[in-house]
């Protein structure tokens, strides 16, 4: 299991003519939790829908262990790429376990139903993600918060060598947000390699590894997070707005900050 994900000069333009990303390019490598950066509008999340297949670049490569990820067939790049998007484009009226089981199909075979071992990993993942108590309800009853935890036990139970993550702490609470990171970094001690979307730079310094700032399309910048999340990387991309600290451990703080108040 390689687990290595490349992205070379991608490039996307909609069909509007609006050119989201120009350029961009990142190596991801199994073992790594890598933190993806940046303000509204800078290609985050098309980045993302690029390196899963999910859309074509308008150029530019992305392969997965040597080879483009477009080229693979569903299910096989099902079983190398999970991805947890921001949200669900529509609220489905199904069983939260039956849901996070929609993640082992490409380990199921066609025509093989889910074995005992399915149901095993299911439920594992669901109490990894702190969901348990929500697997016999509709997903479309649970909350923002519940769905975003279900959406990360799903892609857990998929058993992707690679985790693609689109703000997965939107919607939860302080104790949630951590415990998504927690596991995310878990994983990735496991072998795996995770790239995560955030604009939660502090999560992004205690739990990433490296961190790749993204601006107008472009990967602008890429390090430890030490020498990312400093005024001389971030200022010139956020603006002047920020305060910088240190955890007690050393690691950077970052926070928005009003000098006038």
């Amino acid at each position: 299991m390689v687990n290595r994900l490349i992205a070379r000069d991608v490039a996307y333009e909609y069909q509007n003519g609006v050119r989201a990303l120009d350029g961009a390019a990142l190596e991801l490598e199994r073992g790594e939790l890598v933190a993806v950066i940046g303000p509204n509008g800078s290609g985050k999340s098309t980045l993302l829908r690029c390196l899963a297949g999910l859309i074509e670049p308008s150029s530019g490569t992305v392969e997965v262990d040597g080879e483009a990820v477009v080229r693979l067939p569903p299910r096989e790049r099902a079983c190398r790429i999970a991805v947890v998007p921001q949200f669900l484009p529509k609220l489905l009226d199904v069983r939260v376990e039956d849901f996070v089981l929609g993640g082992r199909y490409a380990h199921m075979g066609r025509w093989r139903t889910a074995q005992k071992q399915d149901r095993a990993i299911v439920r594992a993942a669901l109490e990894r993600c702190d969901s348990l108590d929500v697997a016999e309800r509709r997903m479309s009853e649970l909350s923002g918060g519940q769905r975003q935890r279900v959406l990360v036990a799903r892609a857990i139970a998929q058993a992707a060598g690679v985790l693609l993550v689109d703000e997965p702490t939107n919607s939860l609470d302080p104790e949630h947000q951590l415990a998504v990171f927690r596991s995310l970094a878990e994983l990735v001690r496991g072998g795996r390699a995770a790239l995560v979307v955030t604009h939660d730079l502090n999560l992004a310094s205690q739990f990433a590894t490296r961190a790749i700032v993204m601006q107008s399309g472009k990967t602008i910048d890429s390090g430890p997070v030490d020498r990312v999340l400093t005024r001389a990387v971030l200022e010139p991309v956020y603006g002047p707005h920020l305060h910088f600290g240190r955890f007690a451990n050393g690691r950077p703080i970052v926070v928005p900050w009003d000098a006038t108040s």
